[in-house]
């Protein structure tokens, strides 16, 4: 079966495309809407990343844990944010290799936003066979794409959830 390298997915939220990229563009904040992300260490801060922002992510699928190194590759205020995951480890992001990027894209929809997230599958040097079984094996029998998508679905709806929520005082 042919590997699938993209996956997309998109939802509407009720907030600006500045509010909803000031809390995407915040590596630290990832793992309140994530099924595996538990958050990141930055250095520099929790404010908005810039392009050259590099950050370790911190992630957990089950009982398994792993961190990996990430640099921004692009932050444009209210319109888009990237990084591409370079490096993984499971206390330290040890090995070096490309391993994915991750995009959001903001578009103004009516009174909100839709937002896209895109995952892509960075390991293209990887023979078909060899990623097919670890992917299956890394993710309970699932190709990575699949996994990503029900991911990524995960995620916006969290995002919604959280961002459309009544401001308490």
């Amino acid at each position: 079966m042919p590997r699938t390298f993209t996956v997309a997915r998109s939802i509407l939220v009720e907030a600006s495309p500045s509010r909803v990229y000031d809390e995407l563009s915040r590596p630290a904040q990832m793992g309140r809407w994530s099924p595996e992300n538990l958050g990141a260490t930055v250095s520099g801060g929790d404010g908005p990343a810039v392009v050259g922002t590099v950050f370790e992510g911190h992630n957990k699928r089950g009982g398994f844990r792993w961190t990996t190194r990430c640099t921004v590759t692009a932050a444009d205020p209210g319109s888009r944010f990237a990084f591409r995951v370079h490096a993984i480890g499971l206390k330290r992001p040890r090995l070096k290799a490309p391993i994915a990027t991750w995009e959001y894209r903001f578009e103004a929809a009516g009174s909100g936003t839709r937002v896209t997230e895109t995952w892509t599958d960075d390991r293209r040097s990887w023979p078909t066979l060899v990623a097919n079984t670890f992917d299956r094996v890394a993710t309970g029998g699932k190709t990575f794409a699949a996994f990503q998508a029900g991911n990524i679905d995960r995620t916006l709806r969290n995002l919604k959830r959280e961002l459309e929520a009544p401001v308490r005082p």
